[in-house]
Parts: structure tokens; sequence; C-alpha cells
């Protein structure tokens, strides 16, 4: 994994024993691999990420993910439930990573396991277009339709207003601007301003745009069965 330069940049892939949709979906065989073995396979060839790690509180996760030979680092059990915060477990690795190696990076690559789809061709992609801006950070999405703009909420008065506001829902489709939705494959973003402001998401956020295609996170059955039909194409 070389990055070319002398950033460095750290890949963390977070997961999470728990899972009410699909139990033990991290680890869950798809096409003959683990769930987790597709995204630690897809970052370790990428030439940008100098170290790579998965944190969990699960066993077995670890021990999985270990067979694979990425590091693992294991988290509290209270940076594990269902409303745990993201950026609490970021920050602990890289609480642990400074104190047992002295190991600071300037920009972290967050790569959930349930995007198997993400290939290293994305993720070389995405950090490419980061690391030529001056964002705080990006996310990877998808474009959908533009007729969203067009919808209507209701106020504390029981009155309609605009989704967005009260003139898109009376603009013709085409002259609509585009509309995209984050597809949770990617999130590339400074370490600085990370920590200084525990979030992933600044007025200075651009994306990398993605084939609706590549999207698919696994939460469903429906989304698993999806899965297993293209993952198990690639390997043929």
């Amino acid at each position: 994994m070389e990055n070319g330069q002398s950033l460095k940049i750290l890949g963390i892939i977070p997961a999470r024993g728990g899972s009410k949709g699909i139990p033990r979906k991290n680890i869950l065989s798809i096409a003959g691999k683990p769930l987790i073995a597709y995204t630690i396979e897809a970052a370790y060839k990428s030439k940008y990420i100098d170290k790579l790690v998965l944190s969990s509180e699960d066993e077995e996760i670890l021990a999985v993910a270990e067979k694979y030979g990425i590091q693992t680092i294991k988290r509290p059990i209270s940076l594990a439930k269902d409303r745990s915060r993201i950026e609490g477990v970021i920050l602990h690795a890289l609480a642990y990573l400074k104190k047992t190696e002295n190991y600071l990076p300037d920009v972290i690559i967050k790569l959930y396991p349930t995007s198997p789809l993400r290939r290293t061709a994305d993720i070389d992609g995405a950090m490419k277009v980061f690391l030529k801006s001056k964002a705080d950070s990006l996310i990877s999405v998808q474009a959908v339709g533009s007729e969203y703009l067009k919808t209507f909420l209701l106020n504390k008065k029981g009155y309609l207003t605009g989704a967005v506001n009260n003139k898109f829902p009376f603009t013709d489709r085409q002259k609509l601007p585009p509309v995209f939705w984050s597809n949770g494959a990617i999130w590339i973003f400074n370490r600085q301003f990370f920590v200084k402001n525990k979030k992933f998401f600044s007025t200075k956020t651009i994306p990398y745009i993605m084939p609706a295609s590549l999207g698919v996170d696994l939460d469903t059955s429906e989304d698993l069965q999806e899965l297993e039909t293209i993952l198990a194409k690639r390997k043929s």
C-alpha cells in the first residue's frame, strides 16, 4: 500500500457485532467470503492507504478479520451500541494508534463493510479527488432523481411547505439542479478538521460520484440476495 507521497493515510473499517436487520452481517458469508473480507481486500490494494485497521468490540469479528491480515483494534462495548456514534469509534482508534505506535495520520478514510461492491479503483479515485482539493471531507454519492426537490413537508400549523423551498415544487423537472444521495461507501476527511469539529461534514465537503450499481448497502434480506448475485458473478 503506497500512497506515493509524504501524507499518512489511515483506513478504518468499523465493524460492530450487533445488527438488527441481518444478525452477524459483518461476518456473514456472501459468495464464499465473509462480508468484511471484500472491504479489507479492496482497501489493501489501495496505493494511497499506508495503514489499515478494523475496529470492533466483537471477538469473532476480530478473529475473522485477522485471518485476512488486517490490524485490529478492540473498541469498548460502549462504542458498539445501537446509538453509539461513529465519531467516538474514530477517536478511539486514533487515540489507540497514537498511544501504542505514535502513529498520527493526516487523512482518514472510513470504509463500512456493508458496501462490498466498492472497488479499489473507487477508493483510489475518491482519494485522488480529495487530495487535489482544499476540502475538509469527501463523501461518495450517487445521483438520484431531481423530483425529490418537488416534495412537500407539513409545517407545525398543518400547511404544506416545500421540502427545500417553495419554488422547486412548481419548477419544470428539467430545470431542477442535480440531486445526490450518500451511498455510504467512502468517507474521507482531514484528521485535524475531524478532531477539532467531531464531525465529517462541513461547508467544504466535496462529492465522489459513483454509479448506483456500486452503491448497494447491506441492510435488508433483499439487499443480501442482490449482493450475493452480483458478487457471485464477479467471481465467475
